[in-house]
């Protein structure tokens, strides 16, 4: 038995909360994953793992043994980049999951420098609105938007979102224009609701120390960033959009901005990845290159200090 490839694949199957996403996630067959676990039991003379016929739950012993695992794994790999190629050159499989937004409009347009940077990395791109679990899901990291409730991940702040309302010239033209929030109580809007608990996002707006928080009147609401574009550019209503989404379409005039005296409060934007996992060198250059990469776009830069 190979003892360290038995402790990774006993880590990622209680990451994974089972054997079946583990081997998914690992490219293992499962029969391999499970019968290294065995072996390694066997080998410590110790259960580590309750098995059920729908659930896989660690045990006393085995929660300790995994804590023992994640170290030496870290560091084990930690010592071979340090003495390997992969410092500088980078290599494998690399899963990021992001927003169809940020996918379309920021990173695949750039890929082609991160690439030509790390050509032995192979980037498997997650994209959608969805909130993933990175842990059970065998995600190296994500890119999201808006804060983080889960203490279970280290975030970096790469940028921020700032947002602007907008609606195409015929809209405006069939409707009117707006000038001031509650004018929306008049108009047709999209909404966009959000994924993991259906609740409709309110719209705000400040003005100096004024703030107006709308429940916005919809025709249509959608769970997707680029559905929610194409809704608003065939003139459904008003939306209220990422100002870097909308840049180009203001500029050659198929979109408006309306109630430009208002702002929307900013959303930070951050690169997060599980705590418990060793920051490999592919996962720390593709940090890196995404935070240069926001760093000199126009809308999506930090504010400073």
């Amino acid at each position: 038995m190979n003892k360290l490839q038995a402790m990774e694949v006993f880590v990622q199957v209680v990451d994974a909360g089972g054997f079946t996403r583990a081997a998914e996630n690992m490219q293992l067959p499962k029969a391999t994953v499970s019968t290294l676990v065995q072996a390694l039991e066997l080998a410590l003379e110790v259960k580590l793992l309750h098995r059920t016929t729908r659930h896989v739950s660690v045990t006393a012993d085995g929660a300790a043994y995994y804590e023992r695992c994640l170290r030496i794994l870290s560091d084990v790999r930690e010592a071979e980049e340090s003495l390997s190629r992969n410092r500088a050159n980078p290599s494998g499989r690399l899963r990021v999951d992001v927003s169809s937004g940020f996918a379309n409009d920021i990173l695949l347009p750039a890929l082609s420098d991160f690439f030509d940077r790390y050509p032995d990395i192979r980037l498997d791109l997650g994209i959608g609105d969805r909130p993933v679990d990175l842990i059970e899901e065998g995600v190296d990291c994500a890119i999201r938007g808006g804060n983080l409730p889960d203490s279970a991940l280290i975030a970096r702040r790469v940028g921020v979102l700032n947002f602007v309302t907008c609606a195409t010239p015929g809209y405006l033209d069939r409707y009117g224009r707006p000038t001031h929030p509650h004018d929306l109580a008049s108009h047709r809007c999209v909404n966009y609701f959000s994924t993991k608990t259906g609740k409709i996002f309110d719209w705000d707006f400040i003005r100096g120390d004024e703030v107006i928080t709308i429940a916005a009147p919809a025709c249509l609401a959608v769970n997707d960033s680029t559905a929610y574009m194409t809704a608003g550019m065939q003139g459904l209503g008003l939306m209220q959009m990422s100002s870097f989404m909308v840049d180009q379409m203001v500029a050659v005039g198929k979109l408006e901005i309306v109630l430009p005296d208002w702002s929307s409060t900013p959303m930070p934007v951050n690169v997060v990845y599980p705590q418990n996992r060793h920051l490999s060198a592919k996962v720390r250059v593709f940090v890196e290159w995404v935070a240069d990469l926001f760093l000199t776009h126009p809308h999506l830069q930090l504010p400073r200090s």
